[in-house]
């Protein structure tokens, strides 16, 4: 799993860096999600700091590339997905315009 990580890492960041940058979208701050320490616990075995060390990266990548993810969202469409009792809505999809309404979306465009 961790190679598919690190792929997921860098094209992550690359989208990040060049769409945000040209797009003007404030970035994210990538030490804010990713936090690896935990390995330095000295009553942890070696496997238990190494297994610490890989949940701190992976779970921490996956969070901050919500984030970005999220950012994009609000940046290009900012608009709610229509109800559904079985959806999770985001959190992010707060500020968001209610599916369905034309005029708020054409003021908000304008």
């Amino acid at each position: 799993m961790l190679i598919p990580l690190v792929i997921l890492d860098i094209w992550i960041e690359t989208y990040h860096r060049v769409a945000f940058a040209t797009y003007g979208v404030k970035y994210i701050k990538r030490k804010s999600y990713i936090k690896i320490d935990r390995h330095k616990l000295k009553y942890l075995t070696f496997f238990e700091k190494l297994n610490c060390m890989y949940c701190g990266y992976a779970n921490g990548l996956l969070n901050y590339s919500c984030a970005i993810a999220a950012e994009t969202e609000k940046y290009w469409c900012g608009i709610k997905h229509k109800y559904d009792e079985n959806f999770i809505e985001p959190q992010h999809h707060a500020e968001f315009i209610p599916y369905d309404e034309e005029d708020a979306y054409i003021k908000l465009s304008e």
